[in-house]
């Protein structure tokens, strides 16, 4: 072997030796993954009802987590998980949704505990609608009863992680659904009674009782969300309220899945992520890390 290709041989052994040294098969040591920008989660869960697991969103009437404002990963709602993720790439697969459909407050306190068991260190919390859409205003839950139910679910997070942050968002405001939709006839034909009863029954009526029923339903709502206001205050320094910026959203028909007439579709979702992403204050967070 002549003496040129001896020393090309020679380096190209080198070169690939030195190239191993850093290879993840090797047995040098790796790298530590970046640290979270200071003040972004590193994780989130999110706590509630068919809103947040995304019911309807996807063309059938049943959850699409992959839409949830809150934990959702499709790119048509940009999700609060999905705006971390951009500024903490550490957050990702970290995003565990414990919002059930037909969920009422009193299921906040179980669902905390899945929260807790995930050892996340954000938590977002949107319930209320199922305790006013019951079978009419008589069935639904008392405000001091919801006061309460939020509250142990609260207070499960806070024993449970007491590090961890938790946005607390306004319910939605329902009312305006029945107001965009009951001259719709395919709004009403999908309500048929089934859907919120407490709001949605005779829809097009005009009589005293069901405009008095409509309107207690809307007092009973803005109620549950002073609660929500004062529960999150009476929480602590690491709890934010929305401020009323879901309830604020203005829902359209074209924020509403086509076949329950009720629910948000991709849009509206996405609706809610924005606004709840602004009223959170990750938003100046993320813009201070980037």
């Amino acid at each position: 072997m002549s003496r040129r290709w001896t020393a090309a041989v020679t380096a190209l052994l080198a070169a690939f030796a030195l190239a191993c040294e850093g290879s993840d098969g090797g047995g040098g040591a790796q790298p530590d993954p970046p640290a979270a920008p200071p003040g972004i989660p590193d994780s989130i869960a999110a706590l509630g009802d068919s809103i947040t697991a995304g019911f309807g969103s996807c063309l059938v009437l049943a959850a699409c987590q992959r839409n949830s404002w809150s934990t959702g990963d499709s790119s048509r709602v940009e999700s609060l998980y999905r705006r971390l993720r951009e500024v903490n790439p550490a957050i990702r697969g970290k995003a565990h949704n414990q919002a059930v459909n037909g969920a009422r407050a009193s299921a906040l306190a179980t669902q905390a505990g899945g929260a807790v068991r995930a050892r996340v260190d954000y938590v977002t919390v949107l319930v209320g609608a199922n305790d006013a859409c019951r079978g009419g205003i008589e069935d639904m839950t008392s405000v001091s009863v919801f006061r309460a139910d939020v509250d142990r679910g609260l207070a499960a997070l806070k024993k449970g992680l007491p590090k961890a942050r938790v946005l607390v968002v306004s319910i939605p405001n329902l009312h305006r659904i029945w107001e965009i939709g009951h001259e719709d006839t395919r709004a009403v034909r999908a309500w048929r009674g089934r859907i919120c009863p407490a709001l949605l029954a005779n829809p097009t009526s005009t009589e005293p009782a069901d405009r008095t029923r409509r309107s207690s339903f809307r007092a009973r709502v803005d109620a549950y969300n002073e609660q929500l206001a004062a529960a999150c205050k009476a929480y602590g320094s690491r709890c934010r309220y929305d401020g009323g910026a879901a309830h604020r959203v203005r829902f359209g028909m074209d924020l509403l899945n086509r076949l329950d007439y009720f629910h948000p579709n991709a849009a509206g979702q996405k609706e809610l992520a924005e606004v709840t992403w602004r009223a959170s204050g990750l938003a100046s967070q993320a813009r201070r890390a980037a």
